[in-house]
């Protein structure tokens, strides 16, 4: 998607600020619901757009394209929601079974889970969600070849684990 840039000064109006970001809408509500607490993926994107809103004029084109700026703000948004979750309900929350696919889908979930947590991060923007390895690395405030080294990481863990069942 080739959106022209704006500048931080661009998104001062409304108007403005909801035209640069509704493009990306599709994405960050993707990301949301990915690294948010389940059910939570509208409350996720309502709150990090308003922080974006807020912070607007912290936007420096200069750093990065304004997609970027926006990720960060989702996946913030979304781990401070998981942890109020996690605060607020002692029993953690599962996935029903008859909700998933097949015993495959069902296995790589599990083992997906208990990779560290950045590699499962990484495993979830990039696999799951469909990011780039430049956004990726924007959600988690890293390096590409961090994310990169991460994903690596994460395939060798979930290929020796699902090898053994």
């Amino acid at each position: 998607m080739d959106v022209a840039q704006p500048r931080a000064s661009q998104l001062d109006g409304a108007d403005d600020f909801a035209a640069a970001v509704e493009p990306h809408l599709p994405l960050l509500a993707r990301v949301a619901g990915r690294l948010g607490p389940p059910g939570g993926r509208e409350d996720v994107l309502q709150e990090a757009l308003l922080r974006a809103w807020a912070h607007r004029r912290q936007f420096d084109q200069r750093k990065g394209p304004l997609l970027g700026w926006l990720l960060a703000i989702v996946a913030n948004e979304a781990r401070r929601a998981v942890g109020r979750r996690k605060q607020a309900l002692p029993i953690p929350l599962t996935a029903r079974v008859d909700d998933l696919e097949s015993d495959e889908r069902l296995d790589l979930a599990a083992a997906t889970a208990r990779l560290p947590e950045r590699q499962r991060l990484a495993v979830d923007c990039f696999y799951y969600i469909g990011l780039s390895i430049a956004q990726t690395a924007a959600v988690m405030a890293c390096s590409e070849g961090y994310v990169k080294s991460a994903l690596s990481d994460a395939r060798k863990h979930l290929r020796l684990e699902l090898e053994q069942r």
